[in-house]
């Protein structure tokens, strides 16, 4: 009876310490990422999003790759993304991203989509006070 015991407590230990072993970024979107907006405007960029704790989501880096009146200097990023998943480091859940233009001022880029493990699709929409500076489409989101 007493081997038996042993055996159980044993197994058990195993078991859960196959559960463990995570990376502290796991079940997050922390990392580079680059995004392809298309619609009734055409855009790209790349940006290095950070999820510290809960679901707030901030952004630096905000490079864009095509040209566009919209945001041509600064600007800034804030989020949120929302796990419902995270399979063997494979995550899900729901992602919001609002990037507000520095230069010139006035511009609002919302985009929300899902989170596929290391690609977000969704929707975008683009409203500012700049002259071309509206419009929606579809987006992918792809970390680097």
């Amino acid at each position: 009876m007493k081997q038996f015991a042993i055996a159980i407590v044993l197994a058990l230990t195993v078991g859960l310490a196959a559960c463990g072993g995570s990376s502290s970024s796991a079940g997050t979107v922390t990392g580079n990422w680059t995004a392809t907006l298309t619609g009734s405007e055409n855009l790209s960029f790349t940006t290095s999003l950070m999820q510290n704790s809960g679901t707030a989501v901030t952004g630096t880096n905000l490079v864009f790759t095509t040209s566009t009146p919209c945001f041509t200097s600064g600007g800034t990023q804030t989020g949120s993304f929302v796990l419902s998943g995270n399979f063997n480091g494979a995550i899900t859940g729901a992602f919001q991203l609002t990037i507000t233009s520095g230069t010139p001022p006035g511009n609002t880029l919302t985009m929300t989509g899902t989170v596929n493990d290391n690609t977000i699709t969704g929707n975008w929409n683009l409203s500012g006070i700049t002259s071309g500076c509206s419009g929606t489409g579809t987006f992918t989101f792809t970390k680097m």
